[in-house]
């Protein structure tokens, strides 16, 4: 049985008007015809009782195209009617079949892609001489993803999907934003957890970050990460994470080595790193700071700095995912040239010119979210204080920009900081939250989310406000957040 579709989003003919139409089988959806796309495979899958129909796609908008798509949809009785979309990681290149599958069990019709390129891990080498690519990584491939997803969803039910969520976190967070930017009329709410949505200029401040680590005497080993970290709890609050991180006004001068100390200090070049990881990247022109930094409190910690900043060790450095990530991205987005050293770079006018290169393509920075409001869309944003991969404060920068843009944006957009929080996930502070949960209950109930609990099977449960206001102590015991809160 062939079900035409067509075109990307368009209606197609399932069954005379008024009459109720018979859920297609999964293998039927192999002959499905799509625009510049094709499905490769349609398989059924079962996970426990429910039944899923795993659909492999591979879609060519550009004849320098190879974007590869999941859809995987549950069938029968066991679909609740909603599809959710998620988004990838890094520099993508894979898709994630065992998280799909498993949303997909719990009653989701669910989607992914490989964001055009099939290359894993940090390096960009793909991107060199396929500026589509680019593109396909940028954003159209998101397109391509929800157009392909709902036609097939409606292949396969005869009808759409009630309600369209988009969740992604980092990469996916990124990818979060530029939907309610470029696409505002596709998903009814989205979750952008931790986004890289000023994607450019994360490979300034790693680009920073490694000239000053790079500098003579200026690398932070694990002494030093323990240093930092025992040093600014102890300053800011005493526990293990930082409750208010944004009033925590912590200056690594302070741990400098006076003259003949050379244990339990930092060198002047070591200070210098710790400051400029900190602060962000400052612009040698003008002496400002041009995208902020690292919040502290977790330098020391597994999956934080040694893993994004400094690497294992001064001669493993390159080891740093934020090493690799900026040095790919000036070589292969920018500049197209696999020889170019990041180290030897000019943060000032040298990077203002890459970074205008690649902006239009892999940001999301539009504060501009008026027709996703006028639309209906509601948009929850987290992101944890301690995320050594994207600062939080880049997420405050958006936040308030779009405030600044639109006004009060308190009727669709919520964002929570999460402190102890890493990139995403882990941490000492507790961060488990059902964001999804929340926005759904926003969109289908009309409760917009106050007050939440993020919760951790070691580390016990936390308040978060919405921001910008921060728990506090009640004087019970327990915390509460201010009585009101923008946003």
């Amino acid at each position: 049985m062939k079900r035409w579709i067509m075109g990307a989003g368009a209606a197609m003919a399932l069954a005379a008007p008024g009459l109720a139409h018979a859920e297609s089988a999964c293998a039927d959806l192999k002959s499905a015809k799509l625009v510049h796309a094709e499905v490769t495979s349609a398989t059924s899958e079962k996970s426990g009782t429910v039944e899923l129909c795993k659909l492999s796609v591979t879609s060519r908008p550009t004849a320098d195209s190879d974007i590869r798509i999941e859809v995987w949809i549950p069938v029968g009785a066991a679909w609740n009617g909603k599809f959710v979309q998620l988004g990838n990681g890094g520099f993508a290149g894979s898709i994630a079949s065992g998280r799909l599958k498993m949303m997909a069990a719990s009653g989701y019709a669910v989607a992914g892609t490989d964001n055009g390129h099939q290359a894993m891990g940090t390096s960009a080498s793909w991107a060199l001489g396929h500026p589509e690519k680019i593109v396909d990584f940028g954003w159209r491939s998101l397109k391509e993803t929800t157009e392909v997803s709902k036609a097939l969803i409606r292949a396969q039910k005869g009808d759409g999907p009630r309600n369209s969520y988009f969740f992604g976190c980092s990469d996916g967070g990124r990818e979060a934003l530029m939907e309610a930017q470029r696409f505002p009329a596709d998903f009814d709410g989205i979750v952008a957890g931790a986004p890289a949505n000023y994607m450019s200029r994360l490979f300034g401040i790693g680009t920073a970050n490694q000239q000053a680590l790079a500098k003579p005497g200026g690398y932070l080993g694990t002494p030093q990460l323990e240093l930092l970290q025992t040093s600014a709890l102890a300053q800011c609050g005493g526990e293990a994470f930082i409750r208010d991180p944004g009033a925590c006004r912590f200056d690594p001068a302070k741990l400098q080595c006076k003259t003949g100390q050379t244990e339990g200090c930092l060198t002047p070049a070591q200070v210098n790193s710790a400051r400029t990881i900190y602060e962000g990247r400052r612009d040698p022109r003008t002496g400002k700071i041009r995208f902020p930094g690292f919040s502290p409190g977790a330098e020391a910690m597994g999956g934080s700095w040694q893993a994004w900043t400094t690497g294992p060790s001064a001669d493993r450095i390159f080891m740093a995912a934020s090493h690799q990530f900026s040095s790919n991205a000036l070589k292969y987005f920018a500049y197209g040239d696999p020889s170019f050293d990041f180290l030897k770079m000019d943060l000032g006018a040298q990077f203002d010119r890459a970074q205008a290169k690649m902006s239009p393509l892999i940001d999301s920075a539009s504060p501009n979210l008026s027709a996703f409001r006028a639309r209906g869309g509601k948009l929850i944003q987290f992101h944890g204080w301690n995320d050594p991969a994207i600062p939080a404060k880049s997420s405050i920068l958006y936040y308030e920009d779009v405030g600044r843009t639109m006004g009060d944006t308190s009727g669709f957009y919520r964002m929570y900081l999460v402190p102890g929080m890493l990139h995403c996930a882990g941490g000492a502070g507790p961060n488990t939250v059902d964001w999804l949960a929340h926005l759904d209950k926003w969109v289908t109930a009309k409760e917009a989310p106050g007050p939440l609990t993020a919760t951790s099977v070691a580390n016990g449960s936390q308040l978060l406000c919405p921001y910008p206001g921060v728990a506090k102590a009640d004087g019970k015991g327990g915390y509460s957040c201010p009585a009101k809160t923008k946003g």
